[in-house]
């Protein structure tokens, strides 16, 4: 696909961040003046009176599911949804088929994002072979490849080898990588349909014990701690991982946390209906649990938000709950989620959501001129929000392949007008364009 050459864009009267109205200028993908009362010939202008300017999104954990399960999504497609929803750059993840464990494999992802055009998708590498947990993958090669990649996860199975989990932790300090952890034993989940707690116990489903994340993260802090390596806690769920990450940043561990936008908002008792939209690996937790999350991202305990974008078709889903697939989508809702969850409690304001939803994620991954703030000579890349209105969420929302998102029909705050890479549009007045480019 061919794409459009940036263009000169006057964004008048946005609120970077949250704060006063702000004139942007946009010449040949940077921002190259702000101010107010700007004004440039020719520009093409853009009214974000009562609009939130943010940072282009960042989200660190993303499947595209291509190669090799495009039924459910393709880069393409996840990609169209990552720009509805406001992001610039999504993260991939690397259980595709093959899995995007050599240099060949996320070379070609990379390759498909810039073909897309839409964000930039930096593609993650697997820890170890196939994600199966005996050997360690190409690291080296994956790192040094065109792809650049600097984060490594077996994400949807945890590296239980604790021998494993050390030497992928010693192997990246060599180019400033990061192993991210899917933190769950597998031998204390095996069979687990839901969290383990009072509603399994009512429902007679097998639980998912908190204790099954918590002890691999404890594990895992004090191996970075050992090696003095970095460390990043994927989809963290419970009250008692958030005291984990606490305790360990306290004790100066090098280690980062991601939570999900529907564990900051979604609980167990959704389950009592049986409505596979809401099975989801960790699960859903108790009500303290969300709470707990809630606080330890306000706190930065907790550093970024990812939506662990799972899509997955249709067949996958419309099945009895034990054989239901895992995951739900989340990137056309994760902004409007963190509004109702964090913003709108007052927990978060409009400068920390851009620090958790863009400069951070960028900073764990290592992708420079990524999440960069709206500041004259920075990259263009960025949304434009509006938190006023306030709709159901509908599958018309819903711009990927695969419909599975669990906030179908709820009420959600906000909306995405803009959002604009590196100078080209790729949503316009809340329109998801059909190729990224000049406006006419």
């Amino acid at each position: 696909m061919s794409h459009a050459p940036s263009q000169t864009l006057l964004v008048r009267g946005a609120r970077v961040e949250g704060t006063d109205a702000t004139d942007l200028l946009v010449r040949d993908g940077v921002i190259v003046e702000t101010g107010s009362g700007l004004s440039h010939a020719g520009a093409t202008v853009v009214d974000a009176d009562g609009l939130i300017a943010l940072p282009g999104l960042v989200d660190l954990h993303v499947h595209l599911r291509e190669p090799g399960f495009e039924a459910s999504e393709t880069v393409l497609t996840g990609s169209r949804a990552a720009a509805a929803g406001g992001f610039t750059t999504v993260f991939a993840m690397p259980n595709t088929s093959p899995t995007a464990d050599t240099a060949g494999v996320v070379e070609q992802e990379l390759a498909l994002g810039e073909a897309a055009g839409y964000v930039h998708v930096q593609p993650i590498g697997a820890v170890t072979v196939g994600q199966k947990g005996e050997r360690l993958a190409e690291l080296g090669a994956m790192a040094d490849s065109r792809a650049r990649v600097r984060v490594f996860s077996d994400d949807g199975f945890c590296v239980f080898d604790p021998l494993i989990m050390r030497r992928a932790l010693e192997y990246v300090k060599a180019f400033d990588g990061v192993v991210a952890q899917h933190a769950q034993d597998p031998r204390l989940t095996e069979g687990a349909q839901m969290n383990e707690g009072a509603v399994s116990a009512e429902l007679g489903l097998t639980g998912w014990p908190a204790v099954a994340e918590e002890s691999i993260i404890a594990r895992d802090v004090l191996l970075a701690e050992h090696v003095g390596s970095r460390l990043h806690v994927c989809h963290l769920s419970t009250a008692g991982s958030v005291d984990i990450i606490r305790w360990a940043k306290k004790r100066g561990v090098n280690v980062t946390a991601e939570v999900t936008p529907h564990h900051l908002l979604l609980t167990d008792e959704l389950v009592r209906d049986y409505d596979a939209r809401f099975k989801v690996n960790p699960p859903l937790r108790r009500e303290e649990d969300v709470l707990a999350v809630r606080e330890g991202l306000a706190d930065g305990t907790i550093d970024i938000v990812a939506t662990d974008h799972a899509p997955h078709p249709a067949e996958a889903k419309a099945c009895e709950w034990a054989a239901a697939a895992n995951g739900m989508v989340g990137l056309e809702s994760a902004l409007r989620v963190v509004q109702l969850a964090m913003v709108d409690t007052g927990l978060l304001d409009w400068a920390d959501v851009a620090r958790v939803m863009s400069a951070a994620p960028a900073r764990i991954g290592r992708l420079d001129g990524h999440g960069t703030p709206l500041t004259a000579g920075q990259a263009a890349s960025f949304t434009l929000y509006d938190p006023r209105p306030s709709r159901p969420f509908g599958v018309g929302d819903l711009r990927g392949r695969s419909k599975n998102s669990p906030y179908l029909g709820r009420e959600l705050p906000g909306e995405v007008r803009w959002t604009v890479r590196r100078g080209i549009p790729t949503v316009v007045d809340g329109a998801l364009l059909d190729a990224p480019g000049v406006l006419a």
